[in-house]
C-alpha cells in the first residue's frame, strides 16, 4: 500500500495516555489506493516512566483499539508494539519485549495506527514503526503479506464425516440478552440436545470465554466489542468446521451483533440471531450472580440494563420469551427454526406424533370410517394402534410400509429423517382374503370388536417372511417362545400406511387414569418443576431392591447438580405371557409402595406404559428406552436382563444377562438418554435391608429369586424385614393364593 505525506493534522488523545511522557501530534497521510485522507495516530512513550510491567506496554498499544472490530470486512487487525530496551541500574543490560526484539541502547516506545477519516472510529489496519529502522511502506507490506489458504477438505466432504447425521450443518446461534436472561442454560440445554440427535454442536459461553481467549479484556465498551469481534470470529470457524456453535453473550451493541452476522454470510455460513427476551425485572429477581444488587448499588459500573444501554435486536431469527416459557420450550424454538432452515432434520424435533385425530375433525373422521372397507384386528393390535396413536414411537407416522420394515429390521433405525432409533418393527398383519379384497383401496377402516377404532391411508402390502422376522428380532424362530408363536399364526401379509386413531382408546379397568399420553407426561413433568426426568420400567412387582436403585439414582442426579429430579415409574401395560403378575396386581402393588414411602411420592409420577411386551431381549430393550424419550425422560434405568426370559428348550436363558445395558449404551439414535446400569441388590442380613452386593462380603448377602418370592407367597410366609414394603408384600400374598 503507497502513502503520501500531506501535513501535520491535530493532536489525537488516548485514553490510556497516563502511561506516556507525551503524546505526538497526529499526522494526515494520504492512502493511494482508497483515494480518502487517512488520519495516522503516533503516540511515543519515554522508557523510565512508560514501562511498568509489560502487560501494561500491551494495555497502552491496546488504547489504539478503540472500536476496531468495525474494520473494513477482509482487513485483518493486529496491535504492533515496539521493542523498549533500558539499563538496569546495576549496570546490566535488562530488555523488555511487547514484540520483536531490539538491539538499540535505549529506545522509546513508537506504534500508530490509520483510522479512517469518514469514520475516526473505525479503525483498519494497525503498523509498527521502529524509529530509524523501518519505513511506514515497509510495516504495511509486512501486515498485509497474508493469503488466505483454501482447505482442501470441501464442507460436502466435511459434513459427511461430521456427526452421525448426513450433511453439512455448520452454522451459529447466537444467544443475545441481558445478564439472568437464561441464555447460558438455554444455550448448554440446545447444545446437550443437539449433540443427543446425532448433531455436532459446541457453546462458546460468556464466563468460560473470558477465562481463556478474552481474559485480556475489561468491560469498558471498547473491550466489550473487542470481546464479541474475537468471538464472531471463532464461532465462523466452528461454523465452517461443520458445528452448530452456539454463543452466549450479552452482546449490547446492535452493530457487532450485525457485523457477526455479516462476517458469517460473507463466508457462505448461516447465522440465526436469537433474543432470549426476559423482562429485566425478571432477571433482576433472578440475579443468581448478584450482579444486579451489585450495579443499583455503585458497586458495579456500566452494567449492561442498569448504566449501559442494551440495544435489543429488532429482528431477530426467533424471539425467546424465556421470562414465560420453560427452558425446553425455549429450546426446542430454535430446534424449529434450525429445522426451517435445514440445519436439523425434522426427525431431530422433540414434538410427540401424536395420530389422534383432532377433536375438532373428529365428527367428519368418524363418518368417513363408516364408509370405507374394513378389517378386524386383535387385541394386541389394538395395543399397538394406541402405542403409535398416542406418539410413542414419534417419529412413525403410522405401522411400517415395507422401506421402514426393513430399515428396522437390519438397521434397528430409521434413516429417512435422520438417526432414529428403530429397534423393533411396528407392523399389523393381515390375511391374504382381507389383502385381496382391500388392494386398491386408498384407505380402509381398523375394526375391534367391531368398533371403529383407526382408518389407515394409503396402504401398502408386502409379504409377511415370519421365520426371518422372528430370527432378526429374537434371535430366534422358536414357536415356544410365545410372542413367536404369535407372529407364526399371523397373517400372511403386513400392511403400512398413514394411521388416524379416530379417538383415544381407553380399557375401562379402573386403570385409565394411570395411561397418560407423551404429551401428559411432560405437561406433568413441568408442573413439578422436573430439571431432570429418569425413567424405570419393570413387568413385575417392586421390592426394596428395585427402590434402592431408584433411590440412589435419584441421590446421583442430586450430586450432579440438579434441582428436581422426578422418576416416571412406568410398568409395561400391555400383552404379558401367562406367568407373569397381572397388571391389575401391579398397579395395586406399587400403590402401596409408595403408600409406605418406600419411594418418594412427592417425586415420583406413576404411569402405565401400553406396549405389549414381546420378550425380544436387548433388541427390545432400545424400543423401551426409544419410546420413554418421548416423554422427555433423559435417564434410563436399565435391569439385569431386561425383556429376557428362559429359553423355550429350557436350561438356560434365551439372552445373555448383561447384554441389555451394554447395548443401550451403544445403540445409534439413544444418545439422548443417558443409561443408569442396574446393580445387583440383594438382602443384607447384618443391616436387616435390602444392600448393593459386595463380592468381598458376600457371606453377609441373601439373595431371593423371583420363584423363591413366589413360592413364600403362596405359602403366605412372611420376607425377612426390609424386603419389601409389608402392605405390598400383602398384595403379592393375596395374588399368588387366590390362584390355588
Amino acid at each position: 500500500m503507497q502513502v503520501t505525506y500531506l501535513g501535520i493534522g491535530f493532536i489525537f488523545i488516548l485514553g490510556e495516555a497516563q502511561y506516556f511522557t507525551n503524546i505526538l501530534q497526529c499526522r494526515v497521510w494520504y492512502r493511494i489506493d482508497s483515494a480518502k485522507p487517512v488520519y495516522l495516530a503516533v503516540a511515543r512513550g519515554d522508557s523510565d516512566t512508560a514501562y511498568k510491567p509489560q502487560t501494561r506496554l500491551v494495555n497502552a498499544a491496546c488504547t489504539f483499539a478503540i472500536l476496531r472490530q468495525r474494520s473494513d470486512r477482509g482487513h485483518s487487525c493486529a496491535v504492533s508494539v515496539f521493542t523498549l530496551k533500558r539499563e538496569a541500574r546495576s549496570g546490566q543490560s535488562v530488555r523488555y519485549f511487547a514484540g520483536e526484539r531490539g538491539s538499540g541502547s535505549q529506545e522509546d516506545l513508537f506504534f500508530a495506527c490509520f483510522i479512517k477519516a469518514d469514520q475516526i472510529a473505525s479503525i483498519f489496519y494497525f503498523v509498527t514503526i521502529r524509529r530509524k529502522e523501518r519505513s511506514m511502506s515497509q510495516a504495511v507490506q509486512r501486515a498485509t503479506n497474508v493469503v488466505y489458504q483454501e482447505h482442501h477438505v470441501s464442507r460436502d466432504k466435511r459434513g459427511k464425516a461430521v456427526g452421525q447425521k448426513g450433511g453439512f450443518r455448520g452454522c451459529t446461534v447466537w444467544l443475545t440478552g441481558l445478564s439472568g436472561a437464561g441464555k447460558t442454560t438455554i444455550s448448554f440445554a440446545l447444545e446437550e440436545y443437539l449433540v443427543s440427535q446425532g448433531i455436532p454442536a459446541y457453546c462458546l459461553d460468556g464466563d468460560n470465554v473470558r477465562h481463556g481467549l478474552n481474559k485480556n479484556l475489561g468491560f469498558s465498551q471498547e473491550d466489550r466489542e473487542e470481546n464479541i469481534r474475537r468471538i464472531a470470529e471463532v464461532a465462523k470457524l466452528f461454523a465452517d468446521g461443520g458445528i452448530v456453535c452456539i454463543t452466549s453473550f450479552i452482546s449490547p451493541f446492535r452493530a457487532d451483533r450485525d457485523n457477526a452476522r455479516e462476517l458469517h454470510e460473507k463466508a457462505g455460513l448461516q447465522f440465526f440471531e436469537c433474543f432470549v427476551n426476559t423482562p429485566i425485572e425478571v432477571c433482576e429477581e433472578r440475579d443468581v450472580k448478584g450482579l444486579y444488587k451489585k450495579a443499583r448499588a455503585g458497586i458495579i459500573k456500566g452494567f449492561t440494563g442498569v448504566d449501559q444501554p442494551y440495544e435489543a435486536p429488532e429482528h431477530p431469527d426467533v424471539d425467546l420469551k424465556a421470562g414465560q416459557l420453560s427452558v425446553d420450550e425455549c429450546c426446542q424454538e430454535v430446534v424449529r427454526l434450525l429445522a426451517g432452515k435445514d440445519i436439523v432434520p425434522r426427525g431431530a424435533l422433540q414434538l410427540v406424533r401424536d395420530l389422534t385425530v383432532p377433536e375438532s375433525q373428529r365428527e367428519a373422521a368418524k363418518a368417513e370410517a363408516a364408509t370405507l372397507s374394513s378389517v378386524e384386528i386383535n387385541k394386541v393390535d389394538l395395543q399397538w394402534t394406541q402405542v403409535l396413536g398416542e406418539g410413542w414411537a414419534t417419529p412413525v407416522a403410522g405401522f411400517m410400509r415395507e422401506k421402514e420394515y426393513l430399515q428396522s429390521q437390519h438397521f434397528g433405525c430409521l434413516l429417512d429423517a435422520g438417526v432414529v432409533n428403530q429397534s423393533i418393527p411396528l407392523v399389523l398383519p393381515i390375511k391374504t382374503e382381507d389383502k385381496e379384497r382391500l388392494a386398491g383401496a386408498e384407505a380402509f377402516t381398523l375394526k375391534y370388536q367391531g368398533q371403529d377404532i383407526a382408518i389407515l391411508r394409503q396402504p401398502e402390502f408386502y409379504p409377511h417372511n415370519k421365520e426371518e422376522r422372528c430370527s432378526r428380532q429374537f434371535g430366534t424362530a422358536n414357536p415356544g417362545h410365545p410372542y413367536v408363536k404369535m407372529i407364526m399364526e399371523s397373517g400372511d401379509w403386513l400392511v403400512g400406511g398413514d394411521l388416524q386413531v379416530l379417538d383415544r382408546i381407553r380399557w375401562n379397568d379402573g386403570l385409565d387414569e394411570y395411561r397418560l399420553t407423551p404429551t401428559e407426561l411432560r405437561a406433568k413433568f413441568r408442573e413439578l418443576g422436573a430439571d431432570a426426568v429418569f425413567a424405570f420400567q419393570l413387568r413385575n412387582p417392586v421390592h426394596n431392591g428395585h427402590a434402592l436403585l431408584m433411590s440412589d439414582t435419584k441421590r446421583r442426579l442430586l450430586e450432579k447438580g440438579f434441582k428436581k429430579p422426578v422418576l416416571l415409574l412406568h410398568p409395561l401395560g400391555g400383552w404379558t405371557k401367562d406367568d407373569d403378575v397381572p397388571l391389575q396386581t401391579r398397579m395395586k402393588q406399587h400403590a402401596a409402595i409408595l403408600n409406605e414411602k418406600v419411594l418418594d411420592p412427592e417425586s415420583t409420577v406413576i404411569a402405565i406404559f401400553p406396549s405389549p411386551m414381546m420378550y425380544a431381549g436387548p433388541t427390545e430393550v432400545q424400543w423401551h428406552a426409544k419410546a420413554r424419550m418421548s416423554t422427555g425422560a433423559n435417564f434410563y434405568i436399565v435391569g439385569r436382563d431386561p425383556a429376557g426370559m428362559p429359553h423355550p428348550d429350557g436350561g438356560r436363558d434365551l439372552y445373555d444377562h448383561t447384554h441389555g445395558a451394554k447395548v443401550l449404551t451403544m445403540a445409534p439414535g439413544l444418545t439422548q438418554l443417558e443409561i443408569v446400569p442396574f446393580r445387583v441388590a440383594a438382602y443384607n442380613t447384618k443391616k436387616q435391608a435390602m444392600d448393593f452386593f459386595d463380592p468381598e462380603k458376600k457371606e453377609d448377602f441373601l439373595f431371593i429369586s423371583g420363584t423363591k418370592m413366589r413360592k413364600m407367597a403362596r405359602e403366605g410366609a412372611t420376607p425377612p424385614d426390609g424386603f419389601m414394603a409389608p402392605s405390598a408384600w400383602k398384595v403379592m400374598v393375596e395374588y399368588y393364593q387366590s390362584l390355588q
